[in-house]
């Protein structure tokens, strides 16, 4: 009877909790994990991470999650090092002796031989593996994570809160929200507004970072303005219907890129001597006054390494020695 007794409250508990996640005390296990896939129960803090998403692995060792095993992109890339990780985060990898799972492609056997107790995957992005989720579901529990629409830090906080590593998340947070406003009151903002962008096939396409980027994110808590292109060129492309670019393509480049100034992702300043050059925008705003600048090669995609490092390369070109 008592041993009845006991299993019926515990089940209660666990009915409330899954009902409240947020009714759990701090840092308390079982929880409950709302996924863009659905909701996710982790009974336990995860031991071995399988990240299927280089985009959001460079997160996961931001807050010292243990993260054993990552996707890749291409190797030896302006992005990536010689394993196929960002090169913002690289050097952390091989010290945490991090393990490449496949390139590209997603592979669910990859993922199943390392017995991870969690994986992360991606909702949109060109690392997304999606289309995999009932599989890896079966392999152990999945969170299924949007970062087209979070910035870095909504992303390590919702990942700390998955991991266990609340405290690492809030540390990095404070830290860099502590270099931004101290940024935020020197610089010497140039011509707005601005048209923040990667820069691809030499100006034959280009994506536009939107507000719901964590790029855009960032440049409008430091005081920029993004340019709004034209109502008919606002359209969101890409896989998993993406919030945070709009692409633009042939002749609606020039018109697209209404800015005053255009800030350049994932670009070094040979890229932008190479925009400055190109017939078809020779009379933008931006190259005409000469308001082009290359934010550096790892800000395609933003964690905490590659935002530490953009707010550097702003306070270089828009802070007055």
């Amino acid at each position: 009877m008592i041993k009845r007794s006991f299993l019926t409250v515990a089940a209660l508990a666990l009915v409330t909790l899954l009902a409240n996640p947020d009714a759990r005390a701090e840092g308390g296990w079982p929880r409950t994990l709302h996924s863009a896939s659905g909701s996710v129960t982790l009974q336990q803090a995860p031991q071995r991470i399988v990240s299927t998403s280089v985009t959001l692995t460079g997160s996961l060792l931001a807050i010292d999650a243990p993260v054993i095993a990552s996707g890749a992109t291409a190797p030896g890339s302006r992005l990536a090092d010689e394993q196929g990780f960002f090169r913002q985060w690289g050097d952390v990898a091989k010290r945490k002796q991090l393990k490449r799972l496949y390139i590209g492609e997603p592979s669910a056997e990859a993922v199943a031989a390392e017995a991870p107790d969690l994986i992360i995957v991606s909702a949109t992005g060109n690392d997304s593996a999606i289309k995999l989720v009932d599989q890896l579901s079966a392999i152990a529990p999945t969170l299924v994570v949007n970062y087209d629409d979070k910035s870095w830090q909504q992303l390590v906080t919702l990942l700390g809160e998955a991991t266990g590593h609340e405290a690492d998340a809030a540390a990095r947070v404070k830290a860099f929200d502590a270099q931004e406003a101290a940024l935020k009151q020197k610089i010497a903002l140039p011509p707005q507004p601005v048209s923040a962008m990667v820069f691809n096939g030499g100006g034959r396409a280009v994506n536009l970072w939107t507000s719901e980027s964590a790029q855009g994110k960032l440049l409008e808590q430091l005081g920029f303005t993004l340019a709004v292109p034209p109502a008919g060129l606002q359209q969101t492309h890409s896989m998993g219907q993406r919030k945070d670019i709009i692409q633009l393509s042939g002749e609606n480049v020039a018109s697209g890129l209404n800015g005053k100034t255009f800030l350049l992702f994932a670009a070094e300043d040979q890229t932008a001597q190479q925009l400055m050059q190109n017939p078809f925008l020779a009379q933008t705003a931006a190259v005409k006054q000469q308001q082009v600048y290359a934010l550096g090669a790892d800000t395609f995609r933003l964690d905490y390494y590659s935002a530490t490092h953009l707010l550097t390369r702003l306070e270089q070109l828009f802070v007055k020695s």
